[in-house]
């Protein structure tokens, strides 16, 4: 736990190592862009710039709750705009990240309409009620074999994204210390 840039690095070389592929013979790189808690989003991306930087390949971005909509709706999750599949993801502080898909494209890319967005559940369910909807929900994880997947597929489509910006969906817990007010001593 929290050791994302400690471990990214060799992380990244035994999944080449196992898959037997070079770094040399990887085309295209894709980064989850979230939304995702702060620290893991931003060691993720730029692990991902510097990945594409080194192979000298193209980066492009992907959205973390498309690729788990990716993943069910190609298990046969049923979805359509009247009953759409709702993707959630922890957001922890008690929330999660949210977005609704009415299926998949002819593409195979699934469409998002609405979302992505976070709060409570509290509150998603009554925002979802107040809309009259009933979605199925999914308890896929995200996974980099679904990012690369669903990239192939918008890639097919023409609407693959070469934003990278990681989608926080809230302000930072972290915030600037305020300037202490008192008198100056001079000395």
């Amino acid at each position: 736990p929290m050791k994302h840039a400690e471990v990214i690095g060799a992380a990244l070389a035994q999944v080449l190592h196992a898959a037997g592929v070079s770094a040399r013979n990887i085309t295209t790189v894709v980064a989850g862009r979230g939304p995702a808690p702060f620290t893991g989003l931003r060691v993720g991306i730029a692990a991902a710039r510097l990945f594409s930087e080194a192979a000298h390949c193209p980066l492009f971005g992907a959205v973390s709750l498309d690729a788990i909509a990716f993943a069910a709706l190609d298990a046969g999750a049923a979805a359509s705009a009247d009953r759409p599949l709702l993707v959630t993801a922890d957001a922890r502080r008690k929330e999660v990240y949210w977005a609704l898909y009415s299926g998949l494209d002819e593409f195979g890319v699934p469409i998002r309409i609405d979302g992505p967005g976070v709060m409570k559940p509290e509150e998603l369910d009554d925002y979802l009620v107040n809309r009259n909807v009933h979605p199925v929900t999914t308890d896929i994880a995200v996974s980099a074999a679904n990012l690369g997947l669903l990239a192939e597929g918008q890639l097919r489509a023409g609407t693959i994204q070469e934003d990278t910006s990681a989608l926080y969906l809230r302000a930072a817990d972290a915030v600037e210390p305020k300037a202490r007010i008192g008198k100056a001593v001079s000395g």
